[in-house]
């Protein structure tokens, strides 16, 4: 077997080996429904994947008590069933301070981070998190 052969398995079982992480950067709640749509389909295909969405602006919304679609429906259904997985939901701190809102007014899934795109970046760079934007 080739030097080049041997060099592909290697790098094909590594990547195999690797958890699959990704962030789902929210920052509009218009897009939520989709967010989480695609969130509940990707753990449907991959079960193991660890998901942490990471929200800023007027992206946090849809993780504040009695938030719900264009149809009425609560996001805190969704929500409560994605963080049943271990998918994680991470609120901008600043924005709750800009906004003036409390943080009282967050779902209980929901954790404050001090900066949203600055989690964002850190998880992309220090823990190889995959990013996806819905």
């Amino acid at each position: 077997m080739s030097a080049a052969m041997l060099c592909v398995i290697a790098i094909t079982g590594f990547a195999a080996e690797r958890e699959e992480k990704v962030i789902y950067h929210v920052s509009d709640s218009a897009n939520a429904t989709a967010a989480l749509r695609n969130a509940r389909n990707h753990l449907d295909q991959s079960p193991k994947a660890k998901i942490v969405f990471v929200t800023h602006g007027p992206g946090i919304d849809f993780l504040l008590e009695g938030a719900a679609d264009k149809n009425g429906n609560p996001y805190e259904i969704a929500v409560q069933e994605l963080a049943a997985r271990k998918v994680e939901f991470r609120v901008c701190n600043n924005t709750l301070v800009s906004r003036k809102i409390d943080k009282s007014k967050l779902l209980p899934e929901a954790s404050l981070v001090p900066s949203g795109v600055a989690e964002v970046a850190r998880l992309q760079i220090h823990e190889g998190f995959a990013y996806i934007k819905p």
